[in-house]
This record gives structure tokens, sequence and C-alpha cells, in this order.
């Protein structure tokens, strides 16, 4: 994992511009859209199942995000990663909120029984959750930070031959056998509504240009920290923050990219 294989795989997505269906929550659908755009990549939400097998067939990859759960939903999670799993669309999944409620803890469970995912990403207490561990759930957010769960994920990339991401102040990511760790990023990060959902996304648009999974979670959670590191820098709070981040997506330079880029693997 490094600098010049970020850059190459962020240059495919900018003249690619993958397709990323997203299966995601009613709170991000416009963040994590306008982050794939600014990005390069091309997105497209669906809420029905009656056309996702239709827009498998034109998709990179597909991006599940289980953030504002309801019956209808639920079934279509169900469809659509069915179908990507025997098209052989790549799967990213976010499991938002996992350990907070039965509800969400069980649909995630039993979504990831059925189905192959290439990449989980989630906090801290989502990922101890699903690997079996007792988080610390605040909402669908986590009290614990990524470095309390680098046992759980390993061992829930184990269990499903995946590559499990744990978002934080420092990123991990894992397919059970090495840990990469993603540096940068900044403090304002966490108080904007759906950027860990972003991350997820931005996943899917990487391994949708590069199938190796732990290349693709470094290379989405390197530009994460990277356009974070340098929109916080210019924010004055949360909102100016999200404005400056889809900036730095869209115009990010080779320079900075170097110059930031940190990843290590312990």
């Amino acid at each position: 994992m490094d600098m010049d294989t970020f850059w190459n795989d962020f240059q495919l997505v900018r003249t690619g511009n993958p397709l990323v269906l997203n299966v995601t929550n009613h709170v991000v659908t416009n963040n994590t859209a306008n982050a794939l755009l600014a990005a390069g990549a091309s997105p497209i939400m669906t809420f029905s199942s009656r056309e996702v097998e239709d827009l498998m067939k034109i998709s990179g990859a597909l991006v599940i995000n289980i953030g504002t759960l309801n019956t209808q939903d639920i079934g279509l999670m169900h469809a659509a990663w069915s179908s990507a799993n025997a098209m052989r669309v790549p799967v990213v999944f976010d499991p938002v909120g996992a350990g907070a409620s039965t509800l969400r803890t069980s649909s995630s469970q039993e979504l990831l029984s059925l189905y192959r995912p290439d990449i989980i990403r989630g906090n801290a207490s989502e990922i101890m959750t699903l690997a079996g561990e007792a988080g610390q759930a605040k909402g669908v957010d986590s009290s614990l930070g990524a470095d309390a769960a680098v046992a759980a994920a390993r061992a829930l990339a184990q269990m499903h031959s995946c590559t499990t991401v744990v978002s934080g102040e420092v990123d991990i990511v894992t397919d059970g056998n090495h840990v990469y760790r993603v540096n940068g990023g900044h403090a304002l990060m966490p108080r904007v509504t759906g950027l860990g959902c972003t991350a997820t996304a931005i996943c899917g648009a990487f391994l949708a240009v590069n199938r190796n999974r732990n290349e693709a979670a470094v290379d989405a959670m390197a530009l994460m920290a990277i356009a974070g590191g340098m929109a916080g820098a210019m924010a004055q709070g949360p909102g100016s923050l999200q404005m400056h981040f889809y900036d730095m997506l869209y115009s990010l330079k080779k320079s900075d990219a170097e110059r930031l880029f940190s990843v290590t693997r312990d």
C-alpha cells in the first residue's frame, strides 16, 4: 500500500467515472452522491427492488447502508445484494448503528449470513458487535476508538473472507492478516452528518476500479483523510468543512496527496 497505488487508482476513478449503485439511508443520499461526483465517480441511488437487476448490469460496485431501516428497505437490500453476488459485482456494507438496536443488529447479521461482502466499513462499536464482542454504541456513533476494535476487525474479516474497515481518529483496514493504519483527517469530521457513510461510498468507487479489497479500502480511507484534513484546515466549523471537503475531493493535486498520504502496516 503506497502513494503510487493510491494516486493511480484515484486517477482511474476520475477518468473512468465508475457507476456506484447505492442502497443507502435517507439521511445521507445527497451527501454521498455529491462526494462520489466530486471524486469522479458516478452515483446512482435506488429505492426499488424492481430495478436492481437492471442497474446491477451497469454498476461497478454496490453500497449497502442500513442507516434508516424499514421493512421495504430490508427487502431491497436482500434483492440488491443477492443480485450483486450473482453478477460478481463487489459489495461494500455499512452496518450503521449495529449494536444500538435489535433490528439493526439482527438485520446486519442476517445479510452477512446470506451474502458475500467485499468490504465491511463501520465504527468500532459496529464492528465489535458484528464480531460478537461488546461494543459501546451511542446511537449510530461509537464511544470507542478504532484501536479498540482491531481484534474484532480481524476476526470479522476472517469470518467473511473480506476486508474490514474501522473508522476513527486513525482508520484501521484489515483482511484478517495484515493491519493497515490510515492517518490524517480532522477533528471536525465527526461533526458532519454522513462522513462515515461517505467513506463507505468512496470504498465502492475504488473497489469498482481495483478489485483488490485491501488496496481499495486503503485508497478510500486515505482519500477521506487527505481531503478531510485539507478541508478542516480551511473550515470555520462543520458547515464550511463539508463545503471544502467536496472541493478537495474535486481538486486534489498529486503534490498535496504526496505530502499528506500516511499509511503504516502493523
